[in-house]
């Protein structure tokens, strides 16, 4: 590799040059950087976690964050680790454990990929790894981890590695560090630290033994900084103990007393007790706590109370209750080692070496591993009792103990006080003061050789010490005790308590060895105890037996030499009596099993030794045989598996018996004989289970024999194998039932004896052997059995051997194949399938290490046998069984394992082409189904792709046999339909003759092919960079092979390409959406080759439109399709039709619909993740509008039901109502069956129209219900009502619907229902979505919702957006910008009319809900200024712009907005706006009137504010300003237009006199007497008010309007409208006349009529003219077919139109608050003009010009009048009847009589219907 210097920017001190290594592959160089391999992972690793852990920030995710970025700091650190170099071997093996472990738990909670690795750690290579060997590497990660999550989860085991290292060891140790002991003593000091079981009361470990000096370090100061300690030996038993403490005895050295001052008198050397140290350590051993040889803990001190206190109970004290320390203790650090003490000196040497101090548990551990020889005895103090005798006080008593021969001489340094410290001669106990029964549990350990055990004995002296030196110097000892350490029949003291016996006498006898040793040394028994010491009392040699004291210890022997049992020894030393030869050999099997073991090689010598020494004699050859499989079978035993090793080490090491094999071959054949001809012979079970051993020992016996005598009698040996096996092949024929359960035996046991028989054995005639032992097996006998024991064979060495598996590898096939096809006895077969394949894991593991040329035949045998059968056992099986995966992996070993000659030669063993078919059928089909439904996890990436890579073989070498076998013959769509149907019944698949062709083999491997090419492991687009990169460089893009081979195989169909359109058409559609730039070019001309096909079949392509159309919505749905797609299907397309002329343009048209729909889709996906469901709904609704247009129902309704649950996830019940009302009216009242496109799972068991229908409206009705529209809730009760009465007949069901028609006109009159605001919302730039962009929209507000909240609201979901604080339009530049500007404003609803409600009195709950409902115009009003301005008076030239808005629907609707088609603006001239505004104040007269009528609780305040705010004119100035600016004779000349309008406002002014009237009236009886002055003055001004304007502008009477029909009082305001019907006919021509009120002007489709000279119209701006805005005409419903939305058409004449608006204050967004202007054209005084001065002209509720009063209401208005009027005077009855002809006449002339009444159900169903 070249290096090219660049000149760079950084200085060459910044820049550090990495060493890296250039790998080429797949003709590229991969650099990698030359770190290990760990480290390399880590920062791969620490990129892709970086990633996500921003992600889980912008998400707001607390606490995977924090956990995730802890975890990255922790590696972060330990590749830093790494990287340094400086680590022991010891760490750093733990380290990279615990970054592996680190990295695996990160990756599987962060859901990313499993990372499988070797033993070491290190990553597999999925081309170096055997598929299998692959697998179960995952299994194994994956248990691994998900252990390591469920101790995560757990808090009493946070430290994961160490607790499973420690549970996974049978040996760990504990290191302690004493750093520091800090306490004042003022003397030397002895430290015993030990392990302690505190349930117990015992220790469990040696004492550590650290000598502290008086100076407060160590007494050897080359012992500072290096009190190291190991406690060794530690097994399971005592990490399952309840608790384990870490203890410290602390012993003073040197006075009696502390306190003593003088020195020099007294006695020094005195071993005190002083305290001890106490810490709960069992965390730490269980793996729980952290353990860190750094991590530094105190264990605090606790000090002796009393004299008489010994350490031991003080122990008991402090463990159950911990004091106060005083800051005294230790200070240790400690930490948990695995392994034993080989083990850990290998892994640990930084901290355990040649001065590590080892201290070993008191007893053996749980392993005794070869070698480990020990002949430790451990003698603990226990207690004694000492009378005072003629002491005054009781004694100071000190116990020396020494180690003594039978000549009572002291054997020099046997005992040692602990670990740690040098041993001695001599041992002199803790001196408790003047204490009777001192209690010491003092331990030491005894060391002596085993040659002089038989003659030592232990010696105790007590001596009674005293604190003065003076006296302590006369004392002797005063009594004595002995024990020895073995008894006479050679067996050592028994382990326990020993009560021994105190002598009394001569101090210089008592060194005498031939003075005591002939008395006894432990008391007896209870009952003989008073015997004894009488018959001692007298003196023997000086010496005598005290009876008042007495002295116990306790023994433990740990000794590999030594036993207690006599049995035992008795075989050990059997030359010594011959005679008793036979009967011990039969007690060795009572022997207990830890004796055996511990003496193993001395017990198994001897046997063979009795076997050699009688070798020419078989008297003891079976008893020996039976020993020896008794010792085998002891090990066998779980209880000491460990001592394999140590049997093994025996056999290779110090067994030694050449001719052993002869004699034990002959009583093995001998056992086997016997019970193969059904003869009872006992020992033949152990000795099957015994049967691996027993062949090692034939085994090494011959090797032995062999090295000796050169080889010699190697044919005869080879002879009395072959007859061995043969027996035990007889025993396999044996038909006898007691032989059942031996042949089970013998399957699982006699692969164990092959490894060492090979050696000594030819392994060709042992194969040979073996394939007889098989055989002679009947065939469906012990199967399961079987299959074990040939998994075992399989295992073995002997498998590897070429010639071996050509013996064996045809039967192991044979019995896996008939068992796999086995189809009985299901509950076995799980069990049988499991070992079947384990055996078939096992072939395929061996196969795949070994040559190629080797297994070439093994692999055509394994294919030729099993492949089918194992694919038939992946099809039968279901994706949840547990062993689907297992059988999944050995499928892919053997295809990842087959070259293309056995794909050749696997294809010609079907002997026809129907069994041809049918393998490829059930291959791809399974095949596919794999691909669907992964049956691994979804993280096990390598072993998916390693499947992937061998399916996409597979598939090739599968399309190679179809093109060869099939397609040459050109009548292939005949051929293959016998085999196709005969291949589906097979499988249980249904089959249709009409269909075949959908189902041939071909569109098998397009589904397969186009499963594999989408399937989301192989999108690589998804994935990191890291494992983008990672995939790519070891597998390539499989998809773009997989890709040019569906398109090759599409083009090689020829003629035969018509047999797949249109079922095609979805999967290639699906395969073009990859986004694969390469793989899109080469498959999209696919599209036109179909559609060139079918139009050249059929003259169109109708069926390839449909399916891409339906196609195309799921996919794009489902996250496939963008931008670059929908160009270059553009372009493909329209380059391939240009050279077909007479179908490029319906290819074009296609183009531009596909094109379409694209657009749209990316749209709706695009907002479908987006949190404004606002946006969500409008692209749903462009797809339904879509669809619609393109009739295409089933898509159609698909989309109304997303479009209602998104109105259901924003509580929009009213709009989800109106979407499901158009599924209604796609649906008929009939019986017909329905379709399945209109079908919906949540109505599936509505099989009918009619059942569906009616669901439908229950459900809809109670969304209307939900949402206060009663009104429309109460229209389809009507329509169901009918149904019921007049079709079904259901009288039950319609009186429920009466009653629930009831209830909901009860809830119009009595609930309180909101009136939302309406606001218009402007999206401004370039910035927003299409279906936004420079559009305005007119919202519906939900209750209570102010334009503050609605506009915060919308200004969340477009953060970016910039508020516009204008309502004027914007400019171009504005719109073209790339930003994004909202506008918004409230607007006010126009009511229209109601013919219903024409010349009706109309309750206000009633009229009030449609004026913010059914509304599809809406205003928006400012001030203007015009002209010069009045300071005095501002109404003279105060204008009104009146911008008018039209939705393409009306409100509520589908949607909560919609978007504005047109708009218009209008000016209000000064006198317009003052008729507006004193029409407005009449009528809220009126309504506060018949408020205040109808309820007497209502506060007075309103009223008094209303009434006050007009009668007196100092508050508001009345319509004193409008006479000043109106009624002037300059005004009335230069506005001469304006005098019918003049004459209006004076109308209304005068009617407002007799309204106030009223309204005083009520205040008079309601007024507080505190109130009664402001009424007072209140009546005055009106009195005063009432003259003046009678005067100027008439009189008007309200009449009496008492209703006597029900006895009822009856509202002003609803009688008031009642007199109103006569107003039309009640104007007079000398006073009054119908008024022209000034044009809207935003009608679409009708002209404006021609504005009065006194209205100032300005320009109309039209946004749209879209033809969906009609006002439908329609007599009847039409036909039915799909229908969508109602084409709906403004009125026709709305310069005409009379409107009541909602409110009458308008305020601009430039807030001119002070300039308070009524619209125009909403009151119900509008039309009021003087009717012969007694009667108000006031048109009831005129609601719109769209439609006039029809001759029947005329007719109707003037019955009405002639009942309510009875008094008018013959000339008023000429009058009225005159202008009411006249008035209708210009009726007639200015509208179209409306059509006649229809149906209400009918009215609603044509408002929301259109054609499709």
């Amino acid at each position: 590799m070249c290096v090219v210097w660049i000149k760079g920017i950084f200085p060459k001190s910044f820049i550090h040059i990495k060493e890296v290594t250039v790998e080429k592959k797949r003709n590229t160089e991969n650099i990698v950087p030359a770190e290990i391999p760990l480290v390399q992972e880590v920062t791969t690793t620490l990129w892709e976690w970086g990633s996500i852990w921003k992600q889980l920030y912008v998400a707001n995710k607390k606490e995977r964050f924090r956990q995730v970025q802890s975890m990255m700091y922790d590696l972060m650190e330990w590749r830093s680790q790494l990287l340094s170099g400086t680590l022991p071997k010891d760490e750093l093996k733990e380290l990279k454990q615990k970054v592996t472990s680190k990295i695996d738990y990160g990756n599987k909670i962060l859901e990313l990929d499993l990372i499988v690795r070797d033993e070491d750690g290190n990553i597999l290579d999925p081309d170096k790894t055997s598929v299998i060997s692959l697998f179960h590497a995952h299994e194994e990660a994956t248990n691994k981890i998900t252990e390591r999550i469920k101790e995560e989860m757990s808090k009493d085991q946070p430290d994961y590695g160490t607790y499973s290292r420690i549970s996974s060891s049978p040996t760990y140790s504990l290191y302690v560090f004493v750093r520091n002991f800090v306490c004042r003593i003022g003397e030397d000091a002895e430290l015993f630290m030990s392990l302690y079981d505190p349930q117990k009361h015992t220790v469990i470990s040696e004492n550590y033994l650290v000598r502290w000096g008086s100076k407060g370090f160590p007494k050897e100061i080359d012992m500072l900084n290096n009190l190291k300690v190991v406690f060794t030996d530690l097994g399971n038993k005592d990490l399952n103990r309840d608790k384990v403490y870490l203890i410290c005895q602390i012993v003073r050295v040197g006075r009696m007393d502390l306190r003593d001052s003088n020195t020099k008198k007294c006695t020094q050397g005195l071993r005190r007790p002083f305290g001890v140290a106490v810490m709960d350590i069992t965390d730490t051993i269980k793996g729980k706590a952290e353990s860190d040889e750094e991590k530094q803990h105190f264990i605090p001190f606790h000090p002796v109370v009393a004299e008489n206190d010994s350490l031991h109970s003080l122990l008991g004290k402090v463990t159950a209750s911990k004091g106060d320390s005083g800051g005294q203790g230790l200070w240790v650090t400690m930490k948990m080692l695995v392994g034993d003490m080989s083990q850990i000196r290998k892994d640990y040497p930084h901290l355990v070496d040649r001065t590590t101090v080892v201290a070993r548990k008191l007893g053996f551990p749980e392993i005794i591993m070869p070698g480990d020889i020990r002949n430790d005895i451990y003698v603990t103090l226990s207690m004694g009792d000492f009378d005072k005798y003629n002491k005054t006080t009781q004694r100071n008593v000190e116990v020396i103990m020494c180690v003594c021969d039978e000549e009572g001489k002291v054997i020099p340094n046997a005992i040692c006080l602990g670990a740690g410290d040098k041993p001695v001669s001599e041992y002199r106990s803790v001196l408790y003061y003047q204490v009777k029964q001192p209690r010491w549990m003092e331990t030491l350990k005894v060391a002596v050789p085993i040659e002089d055990m038989q003659r030592i004995h232990l010696r105790f002296m007590f001596r009674h010490r005293s604190s003065q030196e003076s006296k302590d110097k006369g004392e002797k000892n005063f009594a004595m005790a002995y024990v020895k350490l073995m008894k006479e029949d050679g067996t050592t003291l028994q382990d326990g308590s020993h009560e021994l016996v105190v002598l009394k006498g001569d101090s210089k006898k008592m060194e005498d060895s031939s003075a005591y040793l002939t008395l006894p040394s432990a008391r007896q028994h209870v009952e003989n105890r008073g015997l004894t010491l009488s018959r001692s009392a007298s003196s023997v040699g000086g010496l005598s037996v005290s009876a008042r004291d007495a002295f116990s210890i306790s023994t433990l022997v740990c000794s590999t030499k030594l036993t207690q049992n006599v049995g035992l020894l008795g075989l050990l030393k059997w030359r010594m009596k011959p005679e008793l030869l036979q009967e011990n050999l039969e007690k060795l099997k009572i022997v207990d099993g830890e004796e055996v073991v511990k003496f193993l090689q001395d017990t198994l010598d001897a046997l063979f030794n009795i076997m050699m020494e009688h070798s020419h004699s078989d008297e003891y050859d079976i008893l020996v045989f039976d020993a020896l499989i008794y010792i085998i079978g002891l090990i066998a035993d779980r209880k000491f598996q460990h001592f394999n090793t140590v049997l093994e080490a025996y056999i290779q090491q110090h067994f030694s018996a050449t001719l052993a094999y002869k004699k034990l071959m002959t009583v093995l054949k001998t056992y086997l004989d016997t019970s193969s001809r059904g003869e009872q012979c006992e020992p033949i079970l152990r000795t099957l289970k015994a049967l691996e051993y027993v062949f090692k020992f034939i085994v090494r016996s011959r090797t032995l024999f062999s090295q000796l005598y050169e080889g010699k009698e190697q044919t005869e040996f080879e002879e009395s194998m072959r007859r061995l096996f043969e027996s035990i092949n007889n025993l396999m024929k044996s038909q006898y039932k007691t032989t059942i359960l031996l042949q089970v035996a013998a399957l699982k046991y006699i692969p164990s004896v092959l490894q060492d028989v090979e050696t000594v054995f030819d392994a060709k005639l042992l194969s040979q052997l073996l394939y007889e032992f098989y055989t002679c097996i009947p065939p469906v006998k012990l199967q399961k059995q079987k299959v074990q024991s040939m998994n075992e064979i399989v295992r073995s060495n002997l498998f590897k051997k070429q010639e071996c598996r050509d013996i064996l590898l045809p039967v192991i096939t044979k019995e896996l194949k008939e068992l796999l096809e086995q189809r009985e006895e299901q509950q076995l077969q799980l069990q049988e399938k499991k070992y079947c394949v384990e055996l078939l894991n096992s072939i395929l593991e061996v196969l795949s290490y070994q040559e190629a040329e080797s297994t070439y035949h093994h692999i055509q045998e394994l294919m030729v046998q099993l492949l089918r059968t194992v694919n038939r056992t992946v099809i039968s099986m279901g994706r949840d069984d547990t062993l689907i995966s297992h059988f999944v992996a050995c499928m892919t070993a053997i295809l990842n394992q087959m070259d293309n000659q056995h794909y050749s030669f696997y294809i010609e063993t079907f002997q026809t082409s129907s069994e041809l078919v049918d393998f490829l059928m059930e291959t791809f089909i399974m095949f596919k189904d794999l691909i669907g439904k992964n049956v691994y996890p979804s993280d096990w990436m390598a072993m998916s792709m390693v499947q992937n890579r061998v399916f996409l073989r597979a598939i090739k070498k599968f399309a190679e046999t179809m093109n060869q076998k099939f397609l040459e013959n050109m009548d292939f769509e005949v051929q293959l339909y016998f085999q196709i149907r005969e291949v589906l019944r097979k499988h249980g698949l249904w089959f249709r003759t009409q269909h075949w062709k959908s189902c041939s083999l071909w569109n098998n491997y397009f589904h397969l092919a186009v499963a594999f090419i989408t399937q989301d492991s192989l999108q690589l687009e998804h994935f990191s960079h890291a494992k983008y990169n990672k995939i790519l460089n070891k597998y390539g893009d499989m998809r773009r092979l997989i890709g040019f081979a569906i398109r090759d195989m599409w083009y090689k169909l020829g003629q035969n390409k018509i047999c797949f359109i249109p079922g095609m058409v979805g999967p290639i559609l699906e395969m073009t959406l990859i986004p694969e730039v390469e793989l899109r070019k080469a498959t999209i001309p696919i599209f036109f080759d179909m559609m060139l096909c079918e139009y050249h079949k059929t003259g169109e392509f109708k069926k390839f439109e449909n399916e891409i159309i339906l196609h195309l919505d799921h996919e794009v749905e489902g996250g496939r399709g963008d931008e670059q797609y929908m160009q270059l299907f553009e372009s493909i397309l329209m380059e391939c039709s240009s050279e077909y002329r007479d179908i490029s343009k319906t290819v074009e048209n296609f183009v531009n619909l596909v094109r379409g729909l694209l657009e749209k889709l990316l749209d709706y996906r695009t907002v479908m993740n987006d949190e404004s469901r606002d946006n969500r709904m409008s692209c749903t609704v462009n797809l339904l509008n879509f669809y619609k247009d393109i009739n295409r129902e089933g898509m159609y309704i698909r989309y109304l039901y997303k479009l209602r649950d998104l109105h259901l996830d924003c509580e929009n019940y009213t709009e989800a109502a109106y979407t499901l009302l158009l599924h209604t009216s796609l649906l008929k009242w009939s019986d017909e069956q329905c379709a399945p496109q209109v079908m919906q799972t949540e109505f599936q068991y509505s099989h009918t129209h009619r059942q569906l229908k009616e669901n439908l409206y229950e459900k809809i009705i109670e969304y209307f219900d939900k949402g206060k529209m009663w009104e429309e809730s109460i229209s389809l009760c009507k329509e169901l009502a009918e149904q019921y009465e007049m079709e079904v007949f259901d009288y039950e069901l319609l009186s429920q619907n009466l009653i629930q028609q009831a209830k909901f006109y009860e809830n119009i009159m009595k609930i309180l229902r909101p009136k939302p605001d309406y606001f218009a919302v402007g999206y401004y730039g370039q910035g927003f979505p299409t279906f936004l962009r420079n559009k305005v929209f007119i919202y519906r507000g939900k209750e209570y919702e102010r334009r503050e909240d609605f506009q915060a609201q919308l200004m969340t979901q477009f953060p970016n957006a910039e508020k516009m604080n204008t309502t004027s339009a914007p400019g171009e530049d504005m719109k073209n910008s790339p930003g994004q500007y909202i506008q918004c404003f409230t607007v006010q609803p126009v009511l229209e009319e109601h013919t219903r409600f024409k010349n009706k009195p109309v309750p206000d709950q009633i009229i009030n809900f449609y004026k913010s409902n059914y509304v599809q115009r809406f205003h928006y009003s400012r001030p203007v200024r015009k002209g010069s301005v009045d300071p005095e008076n501002e109404f003279a030239s105060m204008w009104i712009e009146r911008t008018s808005f039209v939705t393409a629907y009306k409100l509520p609707g589908i949607l909560r907005w919609f978007e504005v088609v047109s708009m218009s603006q209008a000016t209000i001239s000064p006198l317009e706006n003052a008729i507006e505004t004193m029409s407005m104040t009449n009528e809220k007269i009126l309504m506060m009137i018949n408020q205040y009528q109808s309820d007497e609780n209502l506060p007075i305040n309103p009223l008094s504010m209303l009434l006050n705010g007009i009668v007196d004119p100092a508050v508001m100035g009345g319509f004193a300003k409008y006479e000043k600016a109106f009624f002037t004779d300059e005004y009335a000349k230069d506005h001469p237009e304006d005098q019918e309008k003049l004459n209006r406002l004076k109308d209304l002014i005068a009617w407002q006199i007799p309204f106030l009237g009223a309204g005083i009236k009520i205040h008079e009886k309601r007024v507080s007497d505190n109130l009664r002055p402001f009424h007072d003055r209140m009546e005055e001004c009106f009195k005063h008010l009432k003259i003046k304007v009678e005067k100027q502008y008439g009189v008007r009477e309200l009449p009496d309007f008492d209703d006597k029909r029900v006895g009822r009082p009856r509202s002003m305001l609803r009688s008031y409208r009642q007199m109103s019907v006569i107003s039309l006919a009640s104007m007079n021509s000398d006073c009054s006349t119908p008024v022209k009120m000034a044009s809207e002007s935003f009608e679409l489709e009708v002209a404006p009529r021609k504005p009065s000279k006194s209205e100032s119209e300005e320009n109309v701006r039209q946004i749209s003219t879209q033809s969906e805005v009609k006002l439908r005409r329609s007599r009847k419903r039409t036909k039915r077919s799909s229908v969508v939305f109602a084409d709906e058409k403004t009125a026709p004449e709305l310069s005409d139109m009379k409107c009541l608006s909602r409110k009458y204050e308008f305020m601009s967004d430039t807030n001119l608050s002070e300039h308070l202007v009524a619209p125009q054209k909403t009151s119900l005084l509008k039309q009021m003009s003087f009717a012969s001065r007694s009667m108000p002209t006031i048109p009831g509720l005129t609601l719109s010009v769209a439609c006039t009063p029809a001759a029947d209401e005329i007719n109707a208005s003037h019955r009405l009048s002639q009942q309510i009027f009875p008094s008018t005077s013959e000339g008023d009855k000429k009058t009225l009847k005159k202008k009411r002809v006249n008035q209708f006449f210009k009726t007639k002339r200015m509208s179209k009589p409306p059509e006649d009444g229809k149906h209400s159900g009918e009215r609603h169903s044509e408002s929301l219907s259109t054609e499709l």
